[in-house]
């Protein structure tokens, strides 16, 4: 009797321990639990869902910094969920396009549509030494 009471706590703490922690209901101490998010990251979590519940896990690597698809499939895959779903990258919308540093491939364009050399200023160093010399 003793053994099957001591093989069911086991169990239940066995349980307990790869239970799935939602993100938009843990506290603070149960989503440090989940292996990879420590105190920093677990607050912003918190300040996050402050202006509301996360929608999905999108939603989340939105708002919380520190949170990308990397660590978001790393921390699905330890128990965290997002209103009880699993992470899935293929859900995550496509990254925005970067902004360009203003001149850089934008000037380079332009030159390319002008049909002017990309590398002219080169160019003209090397005419320049040819004809000095």
């Amino acid at each position: 009797m003793f053994r099957k009471l001591l093989i069911a706590l086991f169990a239940a703490l066995a349980l307990n321990a790869y239970a799935a922690v939602d993100a938009n209901q843990a506290s603070q101490a149960e989503l440090e639990a989940v292996k990879g998010i420590g105190p920093a990251l677990s607050t912003k979590i918190l300040k996050a869902r402050e202006s509301g519940a996360f929608k999905n896990w999108g939603d989340m690597v939105e708002r919380v910094s520190g949170i990308g698809p990397g660590n978001a499939g790393k921390f699905s895959a330890a128990g965290l969920t997002v209103g009880g779903a699993s992470f899935d990258a293929a859900a995550l919308p496509a990254p925005a396009p970067k902004a360009t540093r203003k001149g850089g491939a934008d000037k380079a364009a332009a030159k390319v549509e002008r049909g002017e050399a990309a590398g002219t200023h080169g160019q003209r160093r090397v005419r320049k030494a040819a004809d000095a010399g």
